[in-house]
């Protein structure tokens, strides 16, 4: 290894590089994948979990080309003897960087996956930043015409909140409504009558600050408190992204299928939406599509496609954010469900990737907490928060004051994050009960998906069981799924099933459910 060194000395210079600080290594880029990883882990009581450690350290050599694709990883177990952890822990970390498309195990091992574009772009080079949002500060109003008009896509059918396996409900009874009730009795006392009033438009500053901190941690954002702007849940940040980015008659790229309330806000913006197909690593963009149909907006859903579960993999992000940095587009990454992944850490978020990235970090909590709770947030790119303060500031007002105080401390005290570890493993055994039950009451052919993570799975049927004449006899026994179809702009002949969510259904409710629904199916069927 060390020409022309005794033994000793050789054993001292492997010891020293094995010892060597992580953060060191990007003086030596052409070291081995096994001196790169091995340097000691940080075992301080306070330190983030090895877990997370080492899926930081690979992640991160993986991007900065200090692991070189083809590159073959250490075997978990000898990985885990040289870090002194457990094996498990290893391979947890193996097995997330292969769900984010960072790595591909075969027969030979683990080997670092080849990215589709050079790693780390540092600025947005092609985005002029200054001019364009100078021009939306200037249009408060439309002032064009669309130039067609946009296809309208079927309503969302209407169903009791309470109803059996409706989608996107958490576990309301499983809520610590005392201890919500008593953060916002407190917040009552500390704030007073002042907090009657309008605030912050841009939202309550310690709101701000805790979900910076919170995002940092738990979702790998990389943000100050004044890029967060605080908003009537998601969809009010989805609509501020289109008035604030898009001009009327603009082409939005929206995942098909996927989320109606990002196409609605699409259309509430006059814009001309083109339908994306997904597959089993997200939204497919093509250099064809990039060429004739370049958008000024394009939404995703990476951590968690809604409803597919597809996750958007490591190359087809770094290509997106690439491209829109060519083509003068913004990215809203809407980070659906991300928080409850079911099987090891989850999957980092699109906006803490690339530094200066055109990406619109957009969250709610009303998965996480309650849907009337009526909170959510927007994350700005840093170097636009100055430009739109005087926009946004006319665009918004400061309310539900109490709310977001008490939701501060609740995020603060920790009690935020012991309920969403009570949750991820209440939903995680509801959704293995949800499979258990589908594998043994349907009997006829379906594809399950929907991955480890979030509150449904989707099932998809053949064609000729019709999904909206199924959910529509469903509703009438106060079974509430969504047909999949429903969520498509331009379906097609597979988007065709249904959507069951199982975050508000009891798990001993759902044999008897899925029992029913097959029988629904089957009198379905097309003759």
């Amino acid at each position: 290894m060390f020409n022309g060194a005794t033994g000793d000395t050789q054993t001292f210079l492997i010891a020293r590089l094995h010892f060597l600080d992580f953060s060191m290594t990007t003086i030596i880029p052409a070291l081995a994948p096994h001196v790169l990883l091995e340097a000691p882990l940080n075992k301080n009581h306070d330190a983030a979990p090895m877990q997370r450690q080492l899926h930081h350290r690979i992640k991160e050599a993986i991007l900065d080309a200090r692991l070189a694709p083809g590159s073959r990883l250490p075997g978990s177990r000898a990985l885990a003897e040289a870090l002194s952890i457990s094996r498990n822990t290893v391979t947890a970390a193996y097995d997330l960087l292969a769900a984010e498309g960072y790595v591909q195990a075969d027969r030979q091992g683990t080997r670092v996956a080849a990215l589709s574009r050079p790693a780390r772009p540092r600025t947005i080079r092609d985005i002029p930043v200054a001019p364009v949002i100078a021009l939306r500060l200037a249009r408060i109003k439309p002032t064009t015409k669309p130039t067609t008009q946009p296809t309208q896509q079927p309503a969302a059918p209407r169903a009791d909140a309470g109803a059996a396996l409706r989608p996107g409900i958490p576990a309301l009874s499983h809520f610590p409504l005392a201890a919500w009730r008593r953060g916002v009795d407190r917040a009552i006392r500390r704030a007073g009558p002042s907090a009657l009033g309008y605030g912050d438009p841009l939202g309550e500053p310690a709101l701000r600050a805790s979900i910076a901190r919170h995002l940092g941690v738990a979702r790998g954002v990389r943000c100050e408190p004044a890029q967060v702007i605080i908003t009537e849940g998601a969809q009010e940040a989805l609509a501020l992204c289109v008035r604030l980015f898009s001009n009327p008659g603009d082409t939005a790229w929206v995942e098909d299928p996927g989320y109606r309330g990002a196409k609605a806000a699409m259309h509430a913006g006059d814009l001309r939406l083109t339908p994306m197909r997904i597959d089993a690593d997200g939204l497919i963009a093509s250099d064809a599509d990039w060429r004739s149909q370049p958008p000024r907006l394009i939404y995703t859903t990476p951590s968690h496609q809604y409803p597919t579960g597809a996750v958007l993999t490591a190359a087809r992000r770094l290509e997106l954010i690439a491209q829109a940095q060519r083509h003068g587009a913004w990215i809203i990454e809407d980070d659906y469900d991300s928080e409850f992944r079911h099987a090891g850490e989850s999957i980092g978020a699109m906006q803490g990737l690339v530094t200066q990235a055109p990406v619109l970090y957009v969250g709610t909590f009303s998965k996480t907490m309650f849907p009337s709770l009526r909170l959510g947030f927007l994350v700005l790119p840093e170097a636009l928060v100055e430009a739109m303060q005087t926009a946004l500031e006319e665009m918004l007002r400061g309310g539900h004051r109490y709310e977001q105080l008490a939701l501060a401390e609740f995020i603060e005290s920790g009690q935020f994050s012991r309920h969403l570890g009570r949750m991820r493993r209440l939903y995680r055994d509801r959704q293995q009960a949800l499979r258990e039950a589908l594998s043994r009451h349907l009997h006829l052919p379906h594809a399950i998906e929907g991955g480890y993570c979030g509150l449904h799975l989707t099932v998809r049927l053949p064609a000729r069981y019709p999904d909206c004449k199924i959910a529509e006899a469903a509703r009438r026994y106060g079974i509430a799924p969504s047909p999949l179809s429903g969520f498509a702009l331009r379906p097609m002949a597979d988007d065709n099933g249904l959507v069951l969510g199982y975050g508000n259904t009891p798990a001993e409710l759902f044999a008897p459910l899925v029992r029913r629904l097959s029988q629904l199916i089957l009198a379905a069927e097309l003759s």
